[in-house]
């Protein structure tokens, strides 16, 4: 009975290994069939995504992807690699992503809001781009995001209110875009300033120094002193600002 026992015991370890190997696989389909269907919708003048190899069913071997101990895609960086085209909707898939590095390149079209589902986001930087259309309401949902830098693209439309309600969020630059209406002053928004907005002749509200239309008259915010540092880079500029545009208590 004991040996039965043993036996059984090692049987359902081998199925539980099985099931974990198979499990992994599938994930590392899933995330390999992402992106090469981020690779197809974009042109690569450089071959800097020369490695993705598709007959490799995992995507940790490929160049500018990173992957933790559990062969789950973490980073993508691909940032100043002369891309263009379009950032597709299965980028929403790689369920562990923490940092999806964009900047740099000619990448145009609209950012998907399938962008929402990555939960464990912790940057995403898609600025100097050719980004358009509105900015996702959908981001909001990334409650982990610490870096949000879409700045100097040709966004439009409106800010998502439900970006204030990320509360992890310490860099915000959403300038030089075309986005209009009133700046949120509420939440995590609270904390930024106007290097956070500047260059979108649309927007309004006591940030901006701009009222909104309806809006009774304020007096403008202080001045600010711009940082002399990398304007990405996490710091402190001179004036108790950090560069992402966040207000520091003095």
């Amino acid at each position: 009975m004991e040996r039965e026992a043993g036996v059984s015991l090692t049987a359902q370890w081998m199925i539980l290994v099985v099931f974990i190997l198979l499990f992994s696989r599938i994930s590392a389909n899933m995330e390999g069939d992402a992106l090469r269907n981020l690779r197809v919708n974009l042109q690569d003048p450089n071959n800097v995504l020369q490695s993705w190899d598709p007959t490799l069913v995992n995507p940790c071997t490929w160049i500018h992807v990173t992957c933790n101990i559990d062969n789950s895609v973490v980073r993508v960086d691909l940032g100043n690699a002369a891309l263009s085209g379009q950032l597709v909707p299965q980028v929403g898939q790689l369920k562990n992503l923490q940092y999806l590095e964009l900047y740099g390149n000619n990448i145009s079209g609209p950012i998907p809001s399938d962008l929402g589902n990555l939960k464990n986001l912790v940057s995403l930087d898609l600025f100097l781009n050719s980004f358009s259309g509105p900015i996702p309401d959908t981001l909001g949902k990334l409650t982990k995001l610490r870096f949000l830098r879409l700045n100097n693209n040709r966004l439009s439309g409106s800010i998502p209110m439900s970006l204030t309600k990320i509360t992890a969020l310490q860099v915000l630059d959403l300038s030089n875009n075309h986005l209009t209406g009133p700046v949120p002053d509420n939440g995590s928004f609270s904390l930024f300033t106007p290097i956070s907005f500047v260059n979108n002749l649309g927007l309004c509200g006591p940030v901006t120094g701009k009222p909104c239309p309806g809006s009774p008259p304020f007096a403008p915010p202080p001045p600010y002193i711009p940082p002399s540092t990398n304007s990405y880079n996490v710091g402190k500029a001179e004036n108790c600002q950090d560069i992402g545009g966040r207000k520091h208590p003095n």
